[in-house]
């Protein structure tokens, strides 16, 4: 989805791309058409007024890492239904939707590959399926990841795309913090470097467990990046909230976040933090 300044200088989100393969995407920052092999070349980003796209698992990683250098693991899981949960519709009508238009067991791709010639093991979410959200496969691929880098001693990334717990599968999804937190523990037992990317949103329960717990925390410029929603943190205490509130610029203000960049300046960042925890200055 792009997102864009509004008034008053915060970041709002303006739309969710559709899954559909097409040759034109509209802007609706500034109405601009933009072929979509232009924003390939501009990292997703509108060429008329600067507005973000929102990236897929596949496009983030592409714009991350060393070309011809990421290899998936897959694990094979795939998310099943453990409440039968129906709200408006079943949960595993969302479930088979979200599968198809996104091609993803779940909504994280995990795989190894390399930045600036470092190897890394990264975990990428994808806002796509069901909102990011982490349910008990989303935890289980990302606490296997963590324990993988930690037996290879390689750094790990965890691109965060997030809106939280899924709450169709009830506490076996808020159990997914405790095991992620679990397994980067095993990363800091090891001494191996861990980095969290904030994208547009890193909320709820990621951004309360395993997220919040990176050696260095780098927010993609535009990022939403909070716990609760504003309204409910509003109706909750009482209190009129900053109007750059949850913004990446807010949070690195107050020390959530170490740095705040650019998408077109991400993958520089990401390589110099590999290089500064590598220890290896000279490299």
């Amino acid at each position: 989805m792009p997102i864009r300044r509004d008034s008053k200088g915060r970041y709002v989100e303006v739309e969710l791309r559709r899954a559909e393969e097409t040759l034109w995407l509209r802007c609706r920052e500034c109405g601009e058409l933009v072929f979509r092999r232009k924003l390939k070349e501009t990292n997703h980003i509108c060429p008329r007024c600067g507005a973000y796209f929102f990236l897929t698992a596949q496009e983030r990683i592409a714009s991350l890492v060393d070309r011809d250098t990421y290899a998936p693991i897959e694990s094979g899981y795939a998310s099943d239904d453990p409440l039968a949960f129906v709200d408006r519709r079943p949960y595993r009508e969302r479930l088979d939707e979200a599968q198809a238009i996104t091609g993803l067991n779940d909504a994280v791709v995990v795989g190894r590959g390399m930045v600036d010639g470092r190897p890394l093991l990264l975990a990428v979410m994808d806002f796509r399926f069901i909102g990011g959200s982490m349910g008990q496969v989303v935890g289980e691929e990302i606490a296997v990841a963590l324990e993988r880098a930690a037996e290879l001693r390689i750094p790990f990334v965890l691109v965060v795309a997030s809106g939280g717990a899924r709450v169709q599968e009830g506490a076996v999804s808020l159990m997914q913090m405790a095991k992620t937190v679990a397994a980067r523990n095993l990363l800091a037992a090891a001494n191996v470097p861990f980095i969290a990317v904030f994208t547009y949103p890193s909320t709820g329960g990621m951004l309360a467990s395993v997220a919040s717990l990176a050696d260095v925390t780098i927010a993609e410029l535009g990022a939403m990046i909070g716990f609760a929603g504003p309204r409910v943190i509003e109706q909750t205490t009482g209190q009129r909230l900053p109007e750059s509130f949850q913004t990446a610029t807010f949070a690195l203000e107050h020390g959530v976040v170490d740095q705040v960049v650019p998408r077109e300046s991400l993958r520089a960042e990401l390589a110099r933090a590999l290089l500064v925890l590598s220890g290896d200055h000279n490299g």
